[in-house]
């Protein structure tokens, strides 16, 4: 509890005190005014100073007006003691509705914890501890066990484990070592290790990451634009219709003035909008909240809104669906055994940087022997040709093939296609693809049980190899051989002809992508490992290219959207029902009191709920 929410507390007990001795005092007349305005005064001089600033702003019209009218009006006319009451219960819902959304920041702000206080800078010769903010690029830094990566960077020297948790949502730590990425706002768990500093703190995963959290607040969805122009609407309805309670029926019916006065009173209490106007901001909140928990980043309510309606997700393919690296899938020899064919074009291929060179490479995972390798040249179109243990190789495609007058002999797998021959002979051919990512297939499953009707795939990969991919993950469609403004145009396509059914997300990972991730009605980006460009432009981003969270962020906005619809349906439902009765006079100051608070308090309760994603 805050020192503010400690003094509210003492004021409250302080107050009712006061309020039982006056109304078990003795004293008649101004002495027993005096005696219940003490605790009046004690309890809402806040309430009143507010609302004569808003008065003099000309912005009188919010629930600080509200109850300054009703309560001295209740004083006005005799009711003292509910007058009194009416105040107290109103400051015991600010007090619970102050720790409530105090409470909500702070778990957020604790799942958020990930910003570094200090960098270990080598400099001269020396450690010395610096502000993240004042270490530059390309200097280097040192991470001792438990303490948090202050900067992105490369890992110079050292062996660790790093804790990913606050920026992908996964409990499990992952090794890592010389040559490999280490991102702010992670944990060194083990082993100290050097990094040197590729990014300024402003442009680091940490910073990108609470700036994403603390700017979604400031995009507002439609519910809770709908909430802000309700009350424009609604309070000035509301204080008119008391007036007219108070004045209509003695004039035209002959009612008793105080009856009605105090019934239009009871109707200003009633009608205090803070139900709707603190739950509704405080679900989206906590939504956003609990999505970041999970290494789902969502940077506005609005984007939140629209998430929780999508009946369709178009995927690109390289890096979203499939690993976006080269990898052996089949290998078919001739004459020898499947490792020699794979040792001789590893060999052929191996003064090559290139993916497909590198993944044969890998493939063979025995030393190549490149000091028998001798007189490579590559052949522009088709492969390379090498001398290796005193034959000749030729690498490549079946032009390659065409030119050596070679018949090659493939079975029609989807893929890169590397044939091998030797001294004029064909050897056989290996199969190269950019495999399907680990529990893509069940992301799609996912999907489908959270709603989503349709999945399609946009890739600028051949058409035998979408296919393929498309198949293997059960997708509805797909489209092939498009560049990026193909894509644009293909989303355009996709949402008109699903117009009316529910929100379109595209989910990307690549800089081309960038341009499509904007025209979605949902952009979500691959994150830790995507693009600047594709983070920049998405509305939601998954920090640990996992497909399997678009489900989860789906599934996170339904249940948020669910909270605000019951907040609103309740607290509408609750106060019409009481303002009519208050109107009849059958309701009377404490059931207006439950109406304003108690409402506002259960509605706070049930947001909280958004928080547990």
């Amino acid at each position: 509890m805050t020192k503010k929410q400690k003094k509210t507390l003492v004021r409250i007990l302080v107050s009712f005190a006061l309020l039982v001795a006056a109304a078990l005092s003795p004293l008649e007349g101004p002495a027993r005014l005096g005696a219940f305005l003490a605790p009046y005064l004690l309890i809402g001089w806040d309430v009143l100073w507010d609302a004569a600033r808003s008065v003099f702003r000309g912005q009188m019209f919010d629930e600080n007006f509200l109850m300054a009218l009703a309560t001295v009006g209740a004083l006005a006319i005799g009711e003292l003691p509910e007058a009194v009451a009416v105040m107290l219960f109103y400051q015991v819902g600010e007090l619970f509705q102050s720790y409530a959304v105090g409470k909500s920041r702070a778990s957020i702000a604790e799942l958020m914890d990930i910003r570094p206080d200090s960098a270990n800078v080598e400099r001269e010769g020396e450690i010395i501890q610096a502000d993240p903010e004042e270490v530059r690029v390309g200097e280097t830094i040192v991470i001792r066990a438990g303490e948090k990566v202050p900067l992105d960077g490369v890992i110079l020297s050292g062996r660790t484990t790093l804790d990913t948790a606050a920026l992908t949502g996964e409990s499990l730590p992952r090794q890592a070592q010389e040559g490999e990425e280490a991102l702010s706002g992670c944990v060194n768990l083990t082993g100290l290790i050097r990094v040197r500093v590729t990014k300024p703190f402003a442009q680091s995963t940490v910073s990108r990451i609470l700036e994403m959290v603390e700017n979604a607040s400031s995009k507002k969805a439609r519910a809770e634009n709908f909430i802000t122009r309700f009350a424009r609407v609604y309070t000035p309805a509301v204080v008119a219709a008391a007036a007219l309670l108070a004045v209509i029926p003695p004039l035209l019916f002959h009612g008793a003035w105080g009856d009605w006065v105090l019934r239009a009173l009871t109707f200003l209490v009633i009608s205090c909008p803070c139900a709707l106007v603190i739950s509704v901001p405080l679900s989206f909140f906590g939504g956003i909240g609990g999505a970041s928990r999970k290494g789902v980043l969502i940077k506005g309510a609005n984007y939140m809104e629209t998430l929780s309606k999508c009946s369709a997700v178009v995927f690109d393919k390289t890096g979203t669906l499939t690993e976006g690296a080269f990898r052996v899938t089949a290998v078919h020899p001739e004459k020898m055994e499947e490792a020699e064919l794979l040792r001789l074009a590893a060999a052929a291929e191996s003064y090559s940087s290139h993916p497909i060179s590198q993944s044969l490479m890998a493939a063979y995972g025995g030393r190549v022997e490149r000091e028998k390798v001798e007189n490579v040249r590559e052949i522009a179109g088709q492969g390379v040709q090498a001398d290796f243990e005193g034959s000749t190789l030729w690498v490549g495609n079946a032009k390659l093939m065409a030119a050596l007058g070679l018949k090659e002999k493939r079975r029609g797998e989807a893929g890169t296609v590397v044939h091998v021959a030797r001294d004029g002979e064909y050897l056989g051919y290996i199969v190269i693809a950019d495999a399907v990512k680990a529990g893509a297939k069940d992301a799609v499953q996912a999907l489908r049980a959270a709603g989503v009707t349709r999945t399609v795939m946009l890739t600028g990969d051949r058409e035998e190899v979408a296919a393929r991919v498309s198949a293997e993950l059960g997708l509805d469609d797909y489209r092939a051989e498009l560049m990026p403004q193909d894509k644009v145009a293909a989303v355009e396509a996709l949402m008109r002809a699903g117009a009316g059914r529910g929100s379109l997300a595209f989910v990307g990972d690549g800089i081309n992508d960038a341009p499509v991730l904007t025209r979605a009605d949902v952009g979500i980006a691959m994150g830790a490992l995507g693009s600047d460009a594709a983070i920049e432009a998405a509305d939601v981003v998954l920090m640990d290219d996992n497909p399997a969270k678009i489900a989860q962020a789906i599934l996170i906005s339904k249940k948020t959207l669910r909270i605000v619809r019951q907040n609103i349906v309740f607290a509408l439902g609750v106060k019409g029902a009481v303002l009519a009765l208050g109107a009849l006079g059958a309701a009377n100051m404490w059931l207006a009191v439950f109406a304003d608070v108690g409402v506002s308090v259960i509605a706070i309760l049930n947001a909280m709920r958004a928080l547990k994603a």
